[in-house]
């Protein structure tokens, strides 16, 4: 019997999902239900199903960061809502993609597609040519919608920070703090919205409340219990790093 994972940052997506797969594809078992990135990383290295099916912006780690750190591990299915321009000509081969709201005639022509690929041999070489490939489409689609600047209050004061000057965000159940070399200030968006506004590669969420500038990082420590934490250039603070996000530093020339 087949497998499968659903990833999709929204409830209703993945539940609807996994309502048109069991008309589609009966013999089809969902094994998982993953609220962001790191879980379908999870996921998918302890259940190893045969296909999973990410959606492309995602907290955490983006559908396509999943995918390449899967290594052709399994299928992949790009569930999206951008502009089909960017991926409508894309030539597919290790993957197939649903643009968002999905239909059941295109969700049973992607099935007929699985049904032939399952049980044949990985296609991770193929899978991170197409990533690659995917990225920069996507990335030349997007680029006008990313934050320059964020406006942020301290008291009475409302300060301006560039966005290639923060350093990381922090968030608490009201407030995300915004910190720069500098200075700090309030705002009341939470990390998920800023997220889909920022370059993935610039930031990298390492804990539930916290994303912090790649280029602010300048090494990350692990304790004798393996417990991670990054120290930054410009900046005093030290941020703590939680398991889920501790994909992003296994190379181990990070630690020092």
């Amino acid at each position: 019997m087949p497998t499968a994972i659903i990833a999709d940052d929204e409830d209703l997506q993945r539940s609807d999902l996994r309502r048109m797969l069991a008309l589609a594809w009966p013999e089809l078992q969902v094994v998982a239900l993953c609220e962001d990135g790191a879980e379908a990383l999870e996921a998918i290295a302890r259940l190893r199903p045969d296909i999973a099916f990410l959606d492309i912006r995602m907290p955490g780690a983006s559908g396509l960061e999943v995918a390449g750190a899967s290594g052709g591990a399994c299928r992949i299915v790009f569930t999206t809502a951008y502009n089909s321009h960017a991926i409508e000509a894309f030539d597919l081969g290790a993957v197939d993609y649903l643009l968002k709201p999905v239909t059941q005639e295109r969700l049973a022509q992607c099935v007929a597609r699985l049904r032939q690929q399952v049980g044949q041999d990985s296609t991770g070489a193929d899978l991170l040519k197409a990533m690659a490939e995917l990225d920069h489409r996507l990335r030349a689609a997007t680029h006008a919608e990313r934050i320059r600047w964020i406006s942020a209050t301290s008291g009475s004061t409302i300060k301006i920070f560039p966005i290639d000057e923060v350093l990381f965000f922090e968030s608490d159940s009201r407030y995300t703090r915004v910190v720069s070399a500098s200075d700090d200030g309030l705002i009341r968006k939470p990390l998920r919205e800023l997220q889909a506004g920022l370059d993935p590669d610039g930031f990298w969420q390492i804990h539930r409340g916290t994303l912090v500038a790649v280029r602010a990082i300048a090494r990350a420590r692990r304790d004798e219990l393996g417990n991670i934490t990054v120290e930054l250039r410009e900046h005093p603070e030290q941020l703590k790093v939680s398991q889920t996000y501790a994909w992003r530093f296994r190379s181990e020339l990070l630690f020092r």
